[in-house]
């Protein structure tokens, strides 16, 4: 399998140019290990969230282009259909039950077409609307909803509440979906309510622990050292690039971008892009982390862990967002191939779906294939909401 095609860290600017390197004399500390794995784990996640982008850029638009395009092809020949259709209807000889049928290929035409707005579409579902119809239509709807009822109460090992209440495979479902939720919620719900009681115990055993000891809580103190080493990195990087110090103009507009991009990552605690510049602007190297102390170490890695959950966050996002705008599922680390594979087949679902229109809309221009059609497509619908 090919993975999404890397691109090359600047030298300059990579993490791995940050980690502890351990020696024959000394090995890593394991608050040393841990620094390392949260700079290896920002900067995996930083180039994967960087090749899902290059990759959405290379074919997001020509994508979306293609299924736009077929799915305003298959709304005019779904238009097309439902004019021929409703024509048939007031001249063909169609016996009852084609009618019926008829109507009810109208009737699923025009709930395609509503979202169109269309004058002619919208005149035709006047039309379409009638009592009989209607209740025709509820009869149909209603028998579905049993059916898809009996299947989803027992994968949910319960019976639907209020199931009377719900007279179409729609609200069907989207009632089994909220009553699975809703399980699923609680599950979770006592779940983390276990989760906080034990981790409230331990931290109040913590506390009164410390109490008695007259200490400083150590979380507290880490979470202060933290705060305190990105302060320090902050103001070496600002006296290092103070414009006003710098009399060549070139390098005083090279200093203050350099500031501006300081100012942006200390607002953000964003820890790994100060040791980057750091290590640009002052020649700062793995070795100063070398000799920090283990406590500042593990200040610090609360600094990367929160920069690892964010950008954990934004991969998620990310995918979510690429997922519902493609429509084929996203994920950052699949094969490019089969990402674009995926975005083939939905491309050629949907002209195969146009084409399937119009090859519905030639056949049916004789009345002997009109009924063939007709009782195909009530045998098809009955069979999809079985």
């Amino acid at each position: 399998m090919t993975p999404l095609p890397e691109t090359p860290p600047d030298a300059a600017t990579s993490l791995s140019a940050l980690m502890v390197q351990p020696s024959a004399q000394a090995p890593l500390t394991p608050a040393q290990q841990r620094f390392n794995d949260l700079l290896a784990r920002i900067e995996a996640l930083s180039g994967l969230i960087q090749r899902l982008e290059a990759w959405s850029d290379r074919h997001r638009y020509a994508h979306i282009q293609s299924l736009r395009e077929s799915v305003q092809l298959a709304q005019t020949h779904r238009k097309s259909l439902l004019l021929f259709v409703h024509e048939r209807l007031q001249t063909a000889d169609l016996t009852d039950r084609q009618q019926r049928m008829a109507r009810g290929m109208v009737r699923g035409l025009i709930d395609h077409l509503a979202p169109m707005a269309d004058p002619q579409v919208q005149a035709l579902a006047d039309v379409y609307v009638s009592e009989e119809d209607t209740q025709e239509v509820a009869q149909e709807q209603a028998e579905a909803a049993q059916r898809l009822r009996e299947r989803i109460e027992e994968a949910l090992g319960q019976p639907i509440e209020k199931a009377g209440q719900y007279q179409t495979p729609e609200e069907m479902m989207q009632a089994g979906m909220r009553q699975w939720q809703r399980q699923q919620e609680a599950d979770e719900q006592r779940k983390a309510a276990k989760r906080a009681a034990r981790k409230a115990q331990k931290q109040a055993q913590k506390k009164s622990a410390a109490a008695e000891k007259g200490e400083v809580p150590a979380a507290a103190l880490r979470e202060l050292d933290a705060k305190s080493a990105i302060r320090t990195i902050y103001r070496q990087l600002a006296s290092a690039l103070h414009p006003d110090r710098e009399p060549d103009e070139q390098e005083r507009l090279r200093k203050t971008t350099l500031m501006s991009e300081v100012n942006a990552a200390y607002e953000k605690n964003d820890l790994t892009t100060l040791l980057r510049l750091q290590m640009q602007v002052t020649q700062v190297n793995s070795q100063s982390s070398a000799r920090m102390a283990d406590d500042k170490l593990i200040a610090m890695s609360l600094l990367l862990k929160e920069q690892v959950a964010a950008l954990e966050e934004d991969l998620d996002q990310l995918e979510s967002r690429l997922s519902q705008e493609l429509c084929v599922p996203v994920r950052a680390d699949a094969d490019e191939a089969a990402l674009s594979l995926s975005l083939q087949r939905i491309q050629a679902d949907q002209r195969h779906s146009a084409d399937s229109l119009a090859a519905d809309l030639r056949r049916i221009q004789n009345d002997a294939e009109l009924k063939r059609w007709l009782k195909e497509q009530w045998q098809l619908a009955k069979a999809t909401s079985a």
